[in-house]
Order: structure tokens, then sequence, then C-alpha cells
């Protein structure tokens, strides 16, 4: 059951990397809040590779074209599932795109099932399915706010996220090492394939970004160590278990969330969040139970 506290962990550390994203946000571009993630996370990375090397030594990994494929597509396909929930910030009616941008899950298992042959039980589906409806809850969602071009974004962002995963996972799997060593050697190649990639875009594009990062090296730092912590979990996971379970337990997310805007921004909360983390709860224990 490893991949259940693999999944708790990185619930709770992306919580804490939002809510730092969203201080960095007011200062610093998208893009460069989103490298914020990387930039010191590669080298972490690194070290942690190596600590578990001292700690267990197994063979080093040995490239193949189909690790490589896998770790190319999921690095670039974040990146693109990062650029689709940018837009949706933009849209008038932003909590319905937001909220199916949460179907990750959902999209996932169907995603997995088509490409990848992989299946899950009935209760497993049943999480999957009551987790989607959670997350649509807390995001407010409303048939009155439904317009297509939002929804379709919001698909499209939650299916990006969903490849994602499922090509880290395979990427582990196409390793051929012990899934603790292979989640860290996948994390390190997309971590240094992502920081090279929007490195080169910040240099050209935004140079004075770099100087911003700089200003604020203190949050940037602890947003690229919550990430980094988020990452090593959720590799882990998804090394160990379906992808779909994994994004369906890691829906805690929310109540973390929750924790902070009460106890950290001071923020109350809706009985809609309360009833949707009930749904979650359900959700995470049909998934474990699967």
């Amino acid at each position: 059951m490893s991949w259940i506290a693999f999944t708790v962990l990185a619930a709770f550390s992306q919580a804490w990397r939002n809510a730092l994203q969203s201080h960095l946000s007011q200062n610093v571009s998208v893009v460069g809040v989103t490298f914020a993630r990387f930039l010191i996370a590669s080298p972490l990375a690194f070290v942690y590779l190596l600590s578990l090397y001292q700690w267990q030594s197994v063979a080093i990994l040995t490239p193949n074209s189909k690790l490589i494929m896998f770790v190319l597509a999921a690095s670039i396909m974040q990146i693109i599932a990062t650029g689709l929930m940018v837009l949706l910030f933009k849209q008038n009616n932003y909590a319905v795109g937001a909220g199916l941008a949460k179907s990750e899950a959902l999209m996932a298992a169907i995603l997995g099932m088509w490409l990848f042959g992989s299946t899950l039980s009935l209760i497993g589906w049943l999480g999957v399915a009551i987790g989607a409806v959670a997350v649509l809850m807390l995001s407010g969602f409303s048939l009155r706010l439904f317009r297509p071009q939002t929804a379709l974004l919001g698909v499209a962002c939650g299916s990006a996220f969903a490849l994602t995963s499922l090509w880290v996972r395979e990427a582990s799997l196409a390793t051929g090492l012990p899934f603790l060593h292979s989640a860290a050697w996948v994390l390190l190649l997309v971590l240094c394939t992502q920081t090279l990639l929007l490195g080169l875009y910040i240099s050209y594009k935004e140079a004075q970004t770099w100087r911003k990062l700089w200003h604020k090296r203190i949050l940037t730092c602890g947003i690229s160590v919550t990430s980094f912590i988020g990452s090593v979990g959720w590799f882990s996971a998804m090394s160990l278990q379906h992808v779909a379970y994994v994004k369906t337990l890691g829906q805690i997310e929310v109540f973390f969330t929750l924790l902070i805007a009460v106890f950290w921004l001071k923020q109350p909360t809706k009985t809609s969040d309360k009833l949707g983390l009930v749904l979650i709860g359900i959700a995470a224990v049909l998934v474990m139970l699967s």
C-alpha cells in the first residue's frame, strides 16, 4: 500500500506549492511561476537519486527509445497542460473550466484503457466517478455557466494532465528498475527537460523574469522544494499503481487546500465545500478498497 502514502505526500506538498505559487504570480509572469517549479527541483532530484543509490545499489539506468519517447512526451505535455490551465484563468466562467480540468482522474482511466489496455475494477470506476463529481462541486460548477468553448478547454486541460501522468508511468515501467529508482530517474529526466525548455524560452522571450525570480528567491525556493517533494510522491505512486487511482486519491489535495485557506489565509468554507470533501473521502476509500 506504499502508493497511498506517496499519494498523500504528493497531495499535501502540491497544496502548499499552489498556495506559494499564488503569491509569486502577483509579481511574476505565468511562465516564470511555472519555471519556479523546476528551477531548484532538478538539482534536488539529482541529490535524491544519488541518495537512493547510496541506500540501495542497483543497476544504472540504460536509456532506450521507449523511455526517451515517454519522457519527452510527458515533459512537453505537462507544459501544454499548464498553458491550457492559464487560458482557463482568462475565461469569464472559469469555475466550469477549472472543474472540468480536474477531470484528470476520469480521463486517465479512459485514456489508460484506450491507449495502454489498463483496466479498473467496478469499485474503482465508481470511486473515480464520485471523485469527478466532487471536484465539479468544489469548483462551483453550474449548468447556467456552461459554455462549450470553456468546457472543451477544460476537458482538453484535464486530458493533457492525464496523458502526462500516463506517460510518466509508462516511462517508469520502461526503466526496468525498482520502483523508487525508476521513479527517481524519470523525475530527474523530466525535470531537466522542462527546466531546459522553459529556461531557454524565458532567456529569449522574458529575460527580466530571471531578475524577478532572484528578487523573490525565498518564495521561489519554497515553490521548488514543495514541487520536488510532490513530484517524488506522484512519480513513485504512479510507478506502483494505476494513474486513475492515484489521481482520484490525490484529490484529497482539496482538503489540504481548504485547511490552508482556513488557517493560513483566514478564508471561510461553504456548505458545498464540506459536501465535496465528504464525496472525495468516499472516492478515496473506494479506490483504496479496489
